[in-house]
């Protein structure tokens, strides 16, 4: 990538963030983006801990479904495990990607989301990783 490449790239990104960001000042923008990118990051460990967790058998952590009573067990042990070696714990239904699909099908998913990041500290709760999650997510209100 040229110099020149590389600077309207820059200037590209620029104009995408100050759009989304509207009347938001850059400060409070970047303090939501962060939350988001970590949320993500938070998903895609869960999915690849829940997946080795679930090495040899017929279904992978996106595919499993809490209304199945045959996944139950599987959630339930996985998020037994991921808190215990992770730290937190998340649903395929609590995970960045699942909500951002259903956002991108037009469903209204602010109050998932928000019960998700809740759901992430709460995971925490009398676990030597309560002190790093508490008030994690607060910023993104």
């Amino acid at each position: 990538m040229t110099q020149v490449q590389l600077q309207q790239l820059q200037k590209q990104l620029w104009n995408i963030a100050n759009t989304l960001r509207g009347t938001m000042g850059a400060d409070e923008f970047r303090d939501y983006i962060l939350g988001f990118i970590f949320f993500k990051y938070l998903s895609e460990k869960s999915v690849n801990f829940a997946n080795e967790l679930l090495d040899g058998e017929d279904v992978s952590f996106l595919e499993l479904d809490e209304n199945n009573a045959e996944h139950v067990p599987y959630i339930e042990e996985i998020k037994k495990n991921a808190i215990a070696e992770v730290g937190y714990a998340l649903t395929p239904k609590q995970l960045f990607h699942t909500l951002a699909e259903r956002g991108r099908q037009g469903e209204f998913i602010l109050d998932d989301l928000t019960a998700t990041l809740k759901s992430i500290e709460q995971s925490t709760l009398g676990t030597d990783s309560a002190d790093d999650f508490a008030n994690l997510f607060e910023d993104l209100d």
